[in-house]
């Protein structure tokens, strides 16, 4: 006999497999990340469609077999509509997941990292489609890596710990964070991203974890493309030291 297991969860991918079953990650709220296979789930007649929207909030059931998990039962608390309906939030919200799917380990329960994604994607969900809900997502990249405990440094150099004052400063995801330019020009620093002093103040803000706060930053056009460029670098790097 097997046991029922229930749970609340954000559904973060789908895979077909098959004709009618799918594969589906969830980042549920007791068991942390699960992958959950759901049986004839496209079939028109299928009690698992309705639950099962890419992207949202679902009261879900699964229970354990030998070779895997198998979703029996799939109900949708919150669809956060607004996010399908613009562009601009489903590009957000496919790059927060496929963050979540490859830095986060299965089965590893996390009450933060599930406050965090359901505060995401709440903030992202309501706020007006505009460039700025970019800042929503690096503030939740930011936060993720701090709370996986991958915090870079912002207030000391990375290399050499001496308090950051003069610029200019420097990304480096060897490094650990941002770097003073005497270590920059010292040999043996793989790399680094020039980042201007403004941004590492935006970063400071992102891991103080307030909402209220982050809302009031001022973001020049002009940062986007550097602040997009060292968190790249940084996820990549830390894709690489994961494996």
């Amino acid at each position: 006999m097997f046991i029922h297991y229930p749970t609340q969860g954000f559904i973060i991918k789908k895979i077909d497999r098959g004709e009618a079953d799918q594969i589906f990650t969830v980042f549920t709220k007791d068991f942390g990340k699960l992958r959950l296979l759901a049986r004839a789930v496209r079939k028109i007649k299928s009690k698992l469609r309705g639950g099962t929207k890419l992207f949202s909030l679902s009261e879900i059931e699964f229970i354990q077999g030998k070779t895997h998990k198998t979703l029996t039962d799939a109900k949708t608390c919150k669809n956060f509509d607004k996010i399908s309906k613009s562009l601009i939030k489903l590009k957000i919200v496919y790059k927060l997941a496929e963050v979540v799917d490859n830095l986060i380990k299965e089965e590893e329960k996390d009450k933060d990292i599930w406050d965090l994604i359901n505060e995401a994607l709440g903030k992202l969900n309501s706020s007006p489609p505009t460039t700025y809900n970019l800042m929503i997502y690096y503030y939740f990249f930011w936060n993720l890596i701090d709370l996986m405990g991958f915090r870079p440094s912002v207030y000391n150099c990375a290399s050499c710990q001496k308090k950051l004052i003069s610029e200019p400063f420097y990304f480096s995801p060897e490094e650990g964070g941002v770097i003073c330019k005497n270590c920059y020009n010292k040999v043996g620093i793989k790399s680094g991203e020039r980042i201007e002093p403004d941004l590492v103040k935006i970063l400071r803000i992102i891991f103080k974890k307030s909402w209220k706060t982050f809302y009031r930053i001022k973001v020049k056009p002009t940062y986007y493309k550097t602040l997009k460029k060292i968190s790249d670098n940084y996820y990549s790097y830390l894709l690489t030291e994961l494996r």
